[in-house]
């Protein structure tokens, strides 16, 4: 599965938005330095998700707040 995200770094509270039964935004604590919130994204979503951080890949978007994820394992 494949899914197009906004992420908004250094918020209060990691948080999951979902719109029609999609994710459409991330709220992570996590400050976007030195890629710790890419870091926090894929763990956030794997324990969302119930998989493997492995299984989540930023594929597009790793400098952007903007960015393309995929993952295995699950259906769309």
């Amino acid at each position: 599965m494949i899914i197009d995200i906004k992420v908004i770094p250094g918020a209060k509270k990691n948080l999951v938005v979902e719109e029609g039964g999609r994710i459409v935004k991330v709220y992570l604590t996590s400050p976007p330095v030195e890629g710790r919130a890419n870091e926090a994204l894929i763990e956030f979503l794997a324990e969302h998700f119930g998989l493997r951080k492995s299984q989540i890949e930023i594929i597009k978007g790793l400098k952007s707040r903007n960015k393309v994820i995929k993952i295995s394992g699950v259906s769309a």
